[in-house]
């Protein structure tokens, strides 16, 4: 009588979370997403109010709000979404770069909190003076005319994070096996 081990399929996570953690984790990552969808749903009312508003001074008041109020708070929503994401990664069965969805979650969350600090925050000091000065009939920085933008491709891409979470697509990353793990006759098989 011989027994078949069969081969190990997953790693096991780094370090295992209970249950009760795991649920932690996963709503405040679930409460960050929602966050940072609403955050981008405000810069989307502030762009269009500043954009298309009647009154020079609720337009002012739009781009001044603007300036001040939506970095750091999309940054944090962000990165709270990033850091509880890795802890889930990490500490549960599906692993960071284990499935496909997982990996363009990932990918999608590294590209967005990038786009924050290097597209989005340099151009609010414009965007305030160009509200400080919005009364005063001051011509449009091209920051403003690209305001349309950061919320477009922000809450589309957390919109496909989002079915991706849901829906959890496409199955595992499929990993090559190094040629020492391939056996003999597989070597001479292989073209």
């Amino acid at each position: 009588m011989t027994s078949a081990v069969a081969p190990r399929t997953q790693q096991a996570a780094v370090f295992v979370l209970g249950r009760r953690w795991r649920r932690a984790t996963l709503i405040l990552h679930i409460i960050a997403g929602g966050a940072w969808i609403g955050i981008d749903v405000m810069v989307a009312v502030l762009v269009g109010t500043g954009r298309f508003a009647t009154d020079p001074e609720l337009r002012a008041l739009a781009y001044r709000a603007l300036a001040a109020f939506v970095v750091w708070p999309m940054l944090t929503s962000g990165l709270v979404c990033l850091a509880t994401g890795l802890v889930l990664g990490l500490c549960t069965k599906w692993g960071l770069l284990r499935y496909w969805w997982v990996a363009v979650k990932l990918a999608l969350n590294l590209v967005l909190c990038t786009l924050i600090v290097v597209a989005l925050e340099p151009g609010m000091d414009a965007v305030a003076a160009y509200g400080r000065g919005l009364t005063t009939g001051g011509e449009a920085p091209n920051e403003i005319s690209s305001l349309f933008f950061p919320p477009a491709v922000s809450l589309t891409a957390l919109t496909i994070a989002t079915v991706l979470g849901v829906l959890k697509p496409w199955g595992r990353i499929r990993r090559r096996r190094p040629a020492a793990a391939i056996g003999p006759r597989q070597r001479e098989e292989a073209p």
